[in-house]
């Protein structure tokens, strides 16, 4: 598997996706966001999309993150994620920030070295960031924040497996 940065915002390069295969594809060609992609055998298995915080130039948000359907629960998304991470942190931000609206995600997150701020968007997203305290109660108050949703069930059997579980112990954020 190859990681590779195509580009830092605001001059990000235009990446076609297709729709049928990659979840929010048509956010991938605007080119004001940074892109970095996963790929195996020369084929896009993941992509992610981010710009620098309008407020905080030393904040970068990573606004898009998808996974080929193929791909996924292969463990590709939080790859990439810490790939970008340690890109950003490279680069001289100080913080990285991501919001997630669903438990996969946000499981994926920690996996990658990220943690559940305490704060939700106004499209009650959870905000998570790295670096930040990792502790097995901020972990459990951000999968409380998804039990008190109307889910499905796949998402409930999952959060009911991570019932009083310590996060994930970062192992992905090696990536870099």
């Amino acid at each position: 598997m190859e990681l590779e940065l195509l580009g830092w915002p605001p001059d990000g390069p235009k990446l076609e996706l297709d729709y049928r295969l990659f979840s929010y594809a048509g956010k991938f060609v605007m080119t004001n966001t940074g892109k970095a992609v996963l790929r195996e055998a020369g084929e896009i298995r993941a992509a992610a999309a981010f710009n620098e915080d309008r407020t905080d130039p030393e904040t970068l948000w990573i606004r898009y993150i998808t996974t080929h359907t193929d791909h996924r629960g292969a463990g590709l998304g939080p790859r990439l994620l810490a790939f970008v991470r340690n890109r950003a942190r490279k680069r001289g931000y100080d913080t990285v920030r991501i919001a997630v609206n669903n438990p996969f995600a946000y499981e994926a997150c920690y996996r990658a070295g990220f943690s559940y701020t305490g704060r939700e968007t106004g499209l009650a997203e959870l905000v998570l960031e790295a670096p930040a305290e990792r502790t097995r109660a901020r972990y459990q108050e951000g999968l409380d924040a998804f039990r008190e949703r109307d889910l499905g069930d796949p998402e409930r059997g999952f959060l009911d497996r991570k019932h009083g579980v310590h996060p994930p112990d970062g192992s992905d954020q090696r990536n870099g």
